[in-house]
């Protein structure tokens, strides 16, 4: 996977009336560890990782359900 640029910044959203914002789409982690066949390549996930960051998704969704702490670590690497 070659390095990807990121041209289009996601939208944002306000949560409540404390002034927290959002993105309005946000980034599934699920199949980057388990649950759809094999784990896929770190540093492929990585990379998708960080061009939804540049994106502007502010959201990733992850579970220890799906590790424990596999996909945590990977955000953090990333």
């Amino acid at each position: 996977m070659g390095k990807i640029e990121s041209e289009t910044q996601v939208g944002r959203m306000k949560l409540g009336s404390e002034g927290l914002e959002v993105s309005t789409q946000g980034l599934g982690c699920m199949s980057m560890s388990c649950f759809y066949g094999q784990p896929k390549p770190e540093s492929e996930m990585i990379e998708v990782i960080r061009h939804a960051i540049n994106s502007g998704v502010t959201f990733l969704d992850t579970s220890d359900v799906y590790g424990p702490h596999t996909n945590e670590i990977l955000i953090g690497k990333a």
